[in-house]
């Protein structure tokens, strides 16, 4: 026992002898206004429970961590191999907050990436920010979406820095997540992705970009069906209106083909 369990326990015990013996049982009062009922059999017991009362949140177990050769999410130990990683980019711009209330009915986690230009306004932050409240992970997709190939060291780190910062800002924390435009990163781009603790991903698979799944049955049926989908697939997705309108039926189709989908909260970061 330290010191502070042994001053309580003092401090108990004294309580009890004021009181003598008695039927009635003394409470001690914890900081959280619950009432714990002590004895002089339960002494002990009643110390440890005061004690943890203010003890650190746990961290969710990590139950996958991303393979960089293709950017499929591999179980750790025991979990579940067939799953899905749901993401959405380009948030929250239009159709983002509408998405991520869908995915709630649905009990479906994502990882919504957003692009700065889509943060500045008192309204788009509010987005974000019931977005996040909502329980979804959001992740960096730079300021305003250029192609870091084609940009210097300073305008890449002024893209990415930003976001971190107004993300901060709304929500309280960083983005713990990174995923460059078009796929495309650089060496510096990577160096300072690592450097801000966020874990960089890709994709595997995704389709609402092309003209021929801009339309809400026929992305459903390509996400779904697509010879792409496979054990711990990193699916793409947008902020778009057809994606926002095939978004339950994607859902539920992979939930009928045996996937679930990976919390974010559960994937291994790069300091982890």
């Amino acid at each position: 026992m330290n010191l502070t369990k042994w001053t309580l326990l003092a401090v108990i015990l004294l309580v009890l002898s004021a009181c003598g013996v008695t039927e009635e049982k003394p409470v001690v009062q914890s900081g959280t206004e619950e009432i714990i009922e002590v004895s002089s059999e339960n002494l002990e017991e009643t110390v440890e429970v005061i004690e943890e009362k203010p003890g650190v949140e746990e961290k969710p177990e990590k139950l996958y961590e991303v393979n960089a050769a293709n950017w499929t999410f591999q179980p750790i130990g025991e979990a579940n191999p067939k799953v899905v990683l749901l993401t959405i980019d380009d948030a929250p711009d239009k159709y983002s907050l509408e998405m991520a209330k869908t995915l709630k009915s649905l009990n479906a986690p994502a990882i919504f990436f957003v692009n700065g230009h889509f943060i500045d306004t008192e309204e788009e932050k509010a987005n974000l920010k019931e977005i996040y409240d909502m329980g979804f992970a959001i992740g960096n997709h730079t300021q305003t979406h250029i192609n870091l190939k084609n940009s210097s060291e300073a305008q890449q780190q002024e893209e990415i820095l930003k976001v971190n910062e107004t993300v901060e800002a709304v929500i309280g924390e960083k983005p713990k997540f990174f995923r460059a435009p078009f796929g495309i990163n650089t060496d510096f781009s990577k160096a300072l992705v690592q450097q801000e603790g966020m874990l960089l991903m890709n994709w595997t698979y995704g389709y609402d970009w092309e003209k021929q799944y801009m339309e809400a049955n026929s992305l459903a049926d390509i996400m779904v069906n697509t010879e792409y989908l496979t054990n711990g697939a990193n699916l793409l997705m947008h902020d778009r209106k057809w994606t926002a309108e095939a978004l339950t039926d994607i859902v539920e189709g992979l939930r009928a083909k045996g996937y679930e989908f990976i919390d974010p909260q559960t994937i291994k970061g790069i300091e982890e």
